[in-house]
Parts: C-alpha cells; structure tokens; sequence
C-alpha cells in the first residue's frame, strides 16, 4: 500500500457535519482531503483540525490571490493549520508567487505550495471572452513554467495538460489535476476530463475525485475501487 496516496477527495459540502461523517467513512492510508471555500467559509479552521485528528492530511483549497503581502500571510496561518498542500492563483504573478514561496520557506514543516492555473471548466471560448488568446493548454503551459520559476513545488491543472507539463517543468514538479473521473461517472460540470488511469499514465502526481466518491453508496468501496486503479490499494 503507497505511504504516498494519489486520491485526493474533494469535501464539497456546505456544513461540518456531513464532511465528518464522510471522512469517518474513508481510509486515510488511501486518500487526502480536499477543503474548499465554501466548507472552510461555514466550517473554518476547526474542522480542518478535526480532518486532520482524523488521521487525514488536507489539501486547503482557497486558491489565494491578493497583494503579494496578503498571500504570504495567508499561506503562512494556513501551514500554521499543520495543511499538507496549499494554493494560489498563478495569474497574481511573479512577485505574489514568490512571496508565497518566501513566507513558507522557514517553516519547520511547510505545506506543498502550488498554483492554479486555467479553471478545469474554462475552455477556449471562455478564455477568449476575457481577452486571452492563447489555448487553454498554451495559457497553462505559462502559468505553470512562471510557478516553477517562482520556487512553488507544483500546479493545478487538467490532466490533458500533463504530458506536457510534466516534460517542460521535470519530473519532480507536481501536477493536481481535477476533472477525473471513473469511467462509468458522468462529467457535471468538468469539461476537460479523464480516468484515473488515464491521468496518472498522462503524468498526473495527484488525482482531485469527488461525487464519484462522496456521492456513492458505499463511499469507502468507491475509493477502494480507484485505488486499485492507482496502485494505492493494498
């Protein structure tokens, strides 16, 4: 069974309660967890801390963006939580990247650091819309070679992406990509999709899964089941 598990499930849910009661479902030998705005806005820190009491390493998922002071700080409090990952936007630039980086660098136990790149459900038209032209993959492929360059240990981005993220940024620089989902699960509201299989082929370090699992009838058989398809499972 890998000390270093691939799944991160995503806690998309409005209120402490049935989080807890997932996490109380899951194996942590097997997963992370995913926490978002909307749960740490109604839930804060003390369920994070709770997660983690659980045995459960979080992903805070706030995706920081503000002055570079501003990010620092949160970055900062949020490895403060004891989180294992954290985010920020790459759009806030160089100097607000490094910040980031600068704020975590002294702490005897910093969380990974990574930015977002291009939203998983922005495709060409929407990036369009706000004035960009570059491709999805063109845009991603910038923001992530500025998060490399800024000292951050990795990206989010769509597993599409990864092949060649993966070949421009090295082998050790890591790349969450959302959108995955099981082959038999529907899209929702992810536009650029794969398998877990698909993805991790593609060069993927960290799989973001949520209804897939926290929908299922027996969540923990559903993550056992892409486990196995991971390599994560006994």
């Amino acid at each position: 069974m890998s000390n270093d598990p691939k799944i991160i499930v995503a806690m998309d849910y409005a209120e402490a309660k049935p989080a807890l009661e997932l996490a109380a479902r899951l194996q942590p030998s097997l997963c992370r967890l995913k926490v978002g705005k909307e749960l740490f806005t109604a839930a804060g820190p003390q369920l994070v801390e709770q997660l983690m009491h659980s045995g459960f390493e979080v992903f805070l998922d706030l995706k920081f963006h503000d002055i570079p002071n501003t990010t620092a700080r949160a970055c900062k409090a949020a490895a403060a939580l004891g989180v294992w990952m954290v985010n920020v936007h790459a759009m806030g630039g160089r100097r607000m990247l490094e910040a980031a980086q600068e704020a975590l660098a002294n702490v005897s136990k910093p969380p990974k650091l990574i930015a977002v790149t291009v939203l998983t459900s922005m495709g060409q038209e929407d990036l369009a819309e706000l004035g960009v032209a570059a491709t999805p993959a063109e845009m991603v492929l910038r923001l992530a070679t500025l998060a490399r360059d800024s000292g951050l240990d990795g990206v989010v981005c769509s597993a599409q992406e990864a092949p060649l993220l993966r070949a421009q940024c090295g082998s050790e620089f890591c790349l969450v990509t959302p959108g995955i989902r099981p082959a038999q699960a529907g899209l929702d509201d992810q536009m650029r999709v794969m398998t877990p299989r698909e993805a991790l082929d593609n060069g993927s370090s960290y799989l973001v899964i949520g209804r897939p699992i926290t929908r299922a009838d027996d969540p923990l058989q559903a993550l056992q089941e892409i486990s196995q398809q991971t390599g994560d499972a006994a």
